[in-house]
């Protein structure tokens, strides 16, 4: 099943909300998200209650090991696994971090690619070579990065040159763009207006933690910030609406928190709907 582009509502489904997740989704989500190496391999009780939800309810994947910037050749059987579960579960979304986890061995960690024209080429060539495989576009995360080793052009730069070389979609995170605004001394604003619209999949919020008054780091362990909310509604004056999920990693509230937050996604797209997106 496919999200809607225009609007549809989202939440990061991890583990232990399946219990109450089976019983009742909340009906502030119109669809959900998951990262496919979290459920590849799957079985047991899990594995069932996970299909009994991708059978009835929207699922889209946001990938975690593509390592599209690795300089190890990409993981062919990776790749092949995952378009047989998107096959079996109804899956016509995916993403990935504009980053990289691999090389010698997996650092379980994303971290930065050089902003580089050498690393644009790599990058888009790698992401073309997945989107032939899967036989279905992608869309790539702009990331949150502390560091930018070898930079010779802007996160800017780097991010719009890989999506037009790639000629793949973006999954617009609203909350790295503010991060990375505080860390690096950039207008957060003119970042998001500077995005191509029209190759905009669908939106992430979330929460971070505020490590120094000039240091902000990506946790997905926090409500949303009242920045990130008006970035957010800034993105939506700009882009028009576009599905927006919320992404919460850890220290996960009840339900009834992530209810508030799913709404308030609602309440701010609201004057927007029915909005003709501009062609940036």
């Amino acid at each position: 099943m496919q999200i809607n582009k225009l609007g549809d509502i989202g939440l990061g489904l991890r583990r232990e909300m399946l219990d109450d997740f089976l019983v009742d989704t909340p009906s502030e989500a119109q669809f959900f998200e998951v990262a496919p190496e979290n459920w590849l391999k799957m079985g047991g009780k899990y594995g069932r209650q996970f299909k009994q939800l991708t059978d009835k309810h929207k699922f889209i994947c946001h990938g975690l090991s593509l390592s599209l910037g690795s300089p190890a050749p990409l993981d062919i059987a990776f790749v092949k696994a995952l378009k047989q579960f998107f096959h079996e579960h109804g899956i016509e979304l995916y993403s990935e971090h504009l980053s990289y986890c691999s090389g010698t061995g997996h650092m379980y960690d994303l971290m930065p690619i050089p902003f580089t024209q050498e690393a644009v080429m790599h990058v888009a060539k790698r992401v073309k070579q997945v989107q032939d495989i899967l036989e279905q576009r992608i869309a790539l995360e702009n990331v949150s990065y502390y560091a930018a080793p070898g930079q010779q052009m802007s996160e800017q730069a780097f991010t719009l040159a890989v999506l037009e070389e790639a000629d793949c979609d973006l999954l617009l995170d609203v909350n790295n763009i503010y991060v990375n605004s505080i860390n690096h001394g950039y207008d957060a604003l003119e970042f998001l207006k500077a995005m191509p619209t029209k190759r905009i999949a669908y939106g992430h919020v979330a929460g971070h933690y505020q490590e120094e008054e000039d240091l902000l780091i990506d946790t997905h362990g926090a409500p949303v910030c009242d920045p990130v909310w008006q970035l957010l509604r800034q993105a939506y004056q700009h882009h028009g609406v576009f599905s927006t999920l919320l992404e919460r990693d850890f220290n996960i509230p009840n339900i009834t928190e992530l209810q508030s937050e799913l709404s308030h996604i609602q309440h701010l797209q609201k004057p927007f709907l029915g909005q003709v997106k501009g062609v940036a």
